[in-house]
């Protein structure tokens, strides 16, 4: 313990060390191979007061050297006495400076051989408690926890007011204290970084930085590495990747999005944290520490996306897990730019630019693969009853799935060529785009991706040999475009307008289907009803009516309308054309005709069975059923506009 009359000696304190000592060529991290090249200045003071120094340093030293008792062996002096710990500490700083003294006095002293073996003992202590201290405290110390209870901006706080040089006391006192604020655990971690960094300066004051480093490297680095390890990533060379099935990759993809996440907002980020703190008396040693531990691991991980858009099979509906990547490293940008921001780390930051463009480039190709592929469809099979196509399904899902990325998507084709509209009028893209105010790429893309699966529509509801029917599968089909564009991201890429205009060509079709499908039964019926017309004639009418009603109805009976709305839409439209004319006609002459024999052969359907009938159109063959589930499920009632 430190005698009385030593409290006026504040020239030993490291309280009072000179603020230059740190960045002196005799202690830099980077120093020549002598650990005591000293400056050649000093303070003036009595040599007797230097060799008090050393003997009061040799007493606390001896103590705490593990080669000569079994309790110096065993015990941990930080978590044996806190108080005393900080004293070796003291002791130790305070022999440093002596070693100055005496090496400046005489450089071949016994007195300074006598210094240096003692600095090797305590910097030898110092090793064991800086690596015990790593070691046990691996719980409370890995990059979760410490990311929890710091910050960087925190720790940099904390460096500034120098809180080691508090007292006693306080140390011992302080978790009771932070009790009040932050959990036990929180703080016994602040403890564990508090003792590091007094370590860490002492020994690196001291000419130790190698030996320091050493162990923190070894430890810290294993622990970022079996992270790294533990969510799932790890290094693939390109012929890996290359022969990997898909479902191996996707899996694997999986846990690297996972570990993305993990690994800058928790274990990069903890690191960064922690090797801030313990070394934060050096900007140089920071750097060069933090790097070692962290290049290996972070390579491994932001490399792992590069490999996979490089040599994996490509496919149009792999696309998404490549943009689910590109997303990821997009938004963890500002985090990796932070925690990498030293010049030693440009390697880590360049490959994760690289990754994002080899990403940005096979997205590209796949969309460019699924451009090529709608365009070359070409079968020519027809869906029973006008339903939905399966291509317009599967299309419909790809871009609707497509436009949830549609803000990474912006970035990537951003600087790719618009397509070509030179060949098509505006009006075929359904949106307003000009040189004055030209409509964005992204939105442009997607207009395009839907003109030419409307175009293949086009081309497949040529093959339907009853032209009412082909006008049927195309409102079918738009119908179902336009309620998926409603109902996804494509609102906002598309607007209003396009939506507007394609309702519209809806409600052409949907008209062209009623007056090729219907127009010879509604001219059947006479326009203006009269009692004028003889029995005959009105038999006529009403046999005429029959067979084309039967006819229609027969055949009509077939098709499907999935779409409810579509659906009952028609429905209305073709019983508003036929249920008043009928039902005027039937009412003027139903009497005549029941006066007659065989009148119910004459006269078959009321207009309540004719609004019955009606109802039961464009659910399909009721065995068939798929088509008419694909957008709803179909209720078999009457809408009230029919009865």
């Amino acid at each position: 313990m430190p005698r009385k009359g030593m409290k006026t000696l504040n020239w030993f304190s490291p309280k009072h060390s000179s603020a230059t000592d740190m960045n002196s060529p005799s202690t830099s991290p980077f120093s020549s191979p002598s650990r005591f090249a000293f400056s050649p200045s000093r303070p003036s003071f009595s040599e007797a007061v230097i060799d008090r120094t050393i003997e009061m340093a040799e007493q606390m030293i001896t103590k705490w050297d593990p080669d000569t008792t079994t309790f110096a062996k065993v015990t941990s002096l930080f978590y044996e006495n806190r108080k005393e710990a900080k004293d070796f500490i003291k002791y130790v700083n305070n022999l440093h400076k002596a070693m100055h003294f005496h090496a400046s006095e005489n450089s071949r002293s016994d007195k300074l051989v006598r210094a240096q073996s003692l600095m090797q003992i305590a910097m030898k202590r110092l090793q064991k408690e800086f690596y015990q201290i790593l070691s046990i405290n691996r719980a409370l110390l890995d990059p979760e926890s410490i990311s929890t209870v710091s910050s960087r901006t925190s720790i940099s706080t904390r460096s500034s007011t120098s809180e080691f040089n508090i007292e006693d006391d306080d140390i011992d006192n302080r978790v009771a204290i932070a009790g009040e604020s932050i959990s036990e655990v929180e703080d016994i971690s602040n403890i564990v970084m508090a003792d590091l960094r007094l370590i860490a300066e002492c020994m690196i004051s001291s000419g130790y930085t190698k030996e320091c480093l050493q162990i923190y490297k070894v430890i810290r680095k294993s622990i970022i590495d079996e992270g790294i390890y533990r969510l799932g990533v790890e290094k693939l060379s390109s012929s890996q990747v290359h022969k990997m099935d898909w479902e191996v990759m996707d899996l694997k993809i999986k846990d690297w999005l996972n570990a993305v996440n993990v690994a800058m907002k928790t274990l990069f980020d903890g690191e960064r944290i922690l090797c801030d703190h313990v070394f934060a008396s050096s900007d140089a040693i920071r750097e060069s520490c933090f790097t070692e531990i962290s290049k290996d691991g972070a390579m491994i991980l932001f490399s792992f996306p590069e490999i996979v858009a490089k040599n994996s099979k490509k496919s149009p509906e792999k696309v998404f897990r490549m943009l689910d990547m590109y997303t990821s490293i997009v938004e963890h940008w500002t985090e990796i730019e932070t925690t990498f921001s030293f010049d030693s780390e440009s390697a880590i930051r360049s490959q994760a630019m690289t990754s994002l463009v080899k990403l940005g480039e096979s997205i590209r190709m796949a969309l460019a693969e699924f451009d090529t592929a709608l365009q070359k469809e070409s079968s020519k099979t027809t869906v029973a009853g006008g339903g939905i196509h399966p291509l317009t399904i599967d299309a419909m899902n790809y871009i609707i799935l497509l436009a949830d990325y549609s803000y990474v998507l912006s970035d990537i084709l951003g600087d790719s060529p618009p397509p070509a509209k030179s060949s098509l009028p505006e009006s075929y893209f359904g949106m307003a785009d000009s040189d004055e105010s030209p409509a964005p790429v992204i939105s442009l893309r997607f207009a395009w991706l839907i003109l030419i699966l409307l175009c293949k529509l086009d081309g497949k509801a040529k093959h339907y040999k009853d032209v009412s029917l082909a006008y049927l599968f195309l409102a079918n089909n738009l119908r179902y475009i336009v309620v998926k564009v409603r109902s996804s991201n494509l609102k906002y890429l598309l607007g209003e307008n396009w939506i507007s205009k394609q309702e519209g060509k809806i409600k052409k079709f949907a008209s062209n289907y009623e007056q090729l499908g219907w127009s010879h039964v509604i001219q059947s019926l006479p326009r203006e009803p009269n009692s004028s017309i003889s029995p005959q004639q009105v038999k006529e009418i009403f046999k005429r009516f029959n067979s084309s009603f039967e006819q229609a109805h027969r055949k009509q009976s077939l098709y499907v309308v999935p779409n409810s709305k579509l659906r009952d839409d028609l429905k209305v439209s073709i019983a508003r054309k036929i249920l008043p004319v009928y039902r005027e006609f039937y009412n003027i002459h139903r009497d005549t005709i029941a006066k007659e024999r065989h009148s119910s052969h004459v006269i078959k359907y009321s207009p309540e069975d004719l609004a019955h009938y009606l109802s039961d159109l464009f659910f399909g063959p009721i065995e068939s059923g798929s088509s008419s589930s694909v957008e709803s499920s179909p209720s078999r009632t009457i809408p009230s506009q029919l009865q």
